[in-house]
């Protein structure tokens, strides 16, 4: 996986890297954790033809392209018939019923900002298109919380990968942790955020 994704990237520059991203978000076994830490690690070399920024960008594009799919699949087929279909299908591609079925509780747990958070989760972030599909949320809410919360995940690696140079590698094995503090950070400030305007409504 990880020469494939390497050649894939030398060959192709930029090209290669959205179309990573792309595949990333309707293959789930492909690991942005590796893609996008590649990139900034390229990067990061003596006379690289890839930037940091560049590379971020396409991954973001690369991501959002790949997301649409899946929106449309929940809005078209349903949970159940994505259920189905992922229980006799879902092995080839990585995708369980359970996967599913999680990533519909996720939403419904934190609404459309789910959409938002949910980039940031690895296992979530793939499939949180598919509750917003399901939901029917309207499109433009959808790409903008995706294309937010896909920035932040795709600069984070990226980054992470351009300062850790070699030992890029670490960034697969810690991201899940550094995910979630990403997550609570999130929850806090939305909390704060809450809290502050209905202070507000209170004092009116």
């Amino acid at each position: 996986m990880q020469e494939w994704i390497t050649n894939t990237m030398n060959t192709l520059g930029y090209l290669g890297i959205g179309l990573l991203m792309f595949l990333e978000n309707l293959f789930p076994p492909i690991p942005s954790e590796l893609i996008m830490p590649l990139a900034g690690f390229t990067a990061s070399q003596p006379n690289s033809q890839i930037q940091v920024i560049p590379a971020i960008a396409v991954g973001v594009i690369g991501t959002i392209v790949g997301a649409v799919p899946w929106y449309y699949a929940g809005l078209l087929l349903g949970q159940q018939r994505l259920q189905l279909l992922a229980e006799r299908y879902g092995k080839w591609i990585g995708i369980s019923s359970d996967d599913i079925e999680k990533s519909v509780h996720w939403f419904q747990k934190h609404g459309n900002k789910a959409v938002l958070l949910g980039r940031l989760v690895p296992g979530i972030r793939t499939l949180i298109s598919i509750p917003a599909g399901i939901s029917n949320m309207s499109i433009v809410p959808f790409f903008v919380y995706s294309t937010i919360g896909t920035v932040g995940w795709v600069s984070l690696l990226t980054y992470a990968g351009y300062f850790l140079g070699e030992n890029y590698k670490l960034v697969e094995k810690y991201i899940d942790v550094v995910s979630k503090v990403v997550v609570i950070i999130v929850l806090i400030a939305i909390t704060a955020f809450i809290g502050y305007r209905l202070y507000k409504r209170s004092r009116k």
